[in-house]
């Protein structure tokens, strides 16, 4: 992009910690000026096999017109295009997909023709608000973990699998005064499990070296409760000092009671399978891999996977934050807190760089959908 999740619906790094609830080359920021939490865990999501299309083009724009899209790197965005387009359901949006992987697999595209392609191939229809405020965007990305085949007295929080009832399973605390060690597919430090919960999904590297992704399986059905809010009302971080990694660095400090006690206030828990690490971007919930700053999670009520997206996202307050984020971005993905029509989450990457700029966006947000011609 001209600027910039979760497998299941890899979850979201927002600052709904505080409040209750995209590998092809990159978005290019702009800017820059960092630090906030996630958010929320998955929401599986099956589409309909007949999904609504979208709304007639009739306030239909060119791409050429778009904002910043003479900055745009055409060929990132048409390889990204290329990966995820296959998610399309609709006729067009297949016969589209079609002509771009026959592009792709007889010429070598240059970037002249990738923006060829898409101003050829589709008109840009703005998404609004109800009240035409700009939405927002914020980014999410899969982390890595250490872990343990075995506990001890720092890695003692079981990832636990998903329970023939999951809904039935009680609330956060419970379940965890409940497991059993034989249970658990492997061993994390506590605080990093609940942040592997709050993402949706991630990546564990064990104490010989080999490597696992914890993949979303279920959750308990309750609702997800931002922690860092009351960890500001209770004195134990400042009102302004509630980022994730502060948020974690205190919960390893006051690991046990302490800690458990304010992980406790966020009910939902999520259950993980174990699979191998391919050493690829997990897929998202359309199932189709997430490409590195170039696929989004959207509502489904508003957007369907597959659908080719411009984003432009300025004026980012968060410190250390990109200042704004421009570019074409695929609808591949959703989440628990993402919803309304404008409202995006970013997958930013894999591990511990994707996390930190992902902590950093939070910006006003306004999109487009680029509808297949014809």
């Amino acid at each position: 992009m001209a600027v910039r999740g979760r497998s299941g619906g890899l979850a979201t790094l927002t600052a709904a910690l505080a409040v209750a609830a995209c590998s092809t080359g990159p978005m290019t920021p702009t800017g820059a000026t960092g630090t906030k939490g996630p958010q929320t865990g998955p929401v599986p999501y099956t589409p309909s096999p007949d999904p609504t299309p979208p709304p007639a083009p009739t306030n239909a724009l060119s791409p050429a017109v778009l904002p910043g899209w003479s900055q745009e790197d055409y060929l990132a965005a048409f390889r990204a295009y290329v990966d995820g387009c296959g998610a399309a359901r609709d006729a067009a949006g297949r016969r589209v997909c079609g002509r771009a992987k026959a592009m792709a697999t007889t010429m070598t595209i240059t970037p002249s023709q990738a923006r060829a392609f898409f101003e050829a191939s589709f008109s840009a229809i703005p998404a609004q608000t109800p009240d035409g405020r700009p939405g927002l965007l914020t980014s999410y990305f899969a982390p890595e973990y250490p872990a343990r085949r075995r506990p001890d007295a720092e890695f003692s929080a079981p990832v636990l699998p998903k329970p023939a009832n999951p809904r039935a399973a009680g609330d956060r605390a419970y379940i965890e005064s409940a497991a059993r060690p034989e249970q658990a597919l492997a061993w994390m430090r506590a605080e990093d499990l609940f942040f592997l919960q709050i993402q949706g999904s991630g990546y564990l590297t064990f104490e010989d070296g080999t490597r696992g992704r914890a993949a979303y399986a279920a959750d308990n059905g309750k609702p997800f409760v931002g922690i860092a809010r009351p960890m500001a009302q209770q004195g134990l971080l400042p009102q302004n000092g509630t980022s994730g990694d502060a948020i974690r660095d205190w919960l390893a400090s006051h690991r046990g009671y302490e800690a458990q006690a304010v992980m406790a206030l966020n009910p939902r828990y999520i259950f993980f399978r174990l699979d191998p690490d391919d050493d690829g971007h997990p897929a998202g919930a359309a199932g189709v891999p997430l490409t590195e700053r170039r696929a989004i999670a959207v509502d489904p009520a508003h957007w369907r996977y597959g659908e080719l997206v411009w984003l432009e996202a300025d004026g980012g307050n968060l410190r250390g934050a990109t200042a704004s984020y421009r570019g074409l971005a695929m609808a591949l993905d959703t989440g628990s807190a993402i919803r309304g029509p404008v409202r995006a989450d970013l997958y930013m990457g894999r591990g511990d760089r994707a996390g930190a700029e992902a902590g950093t966006v939070r910006h006003p947000l306004r999109m487009w959908r680029l509808v297949p011609k014809g």
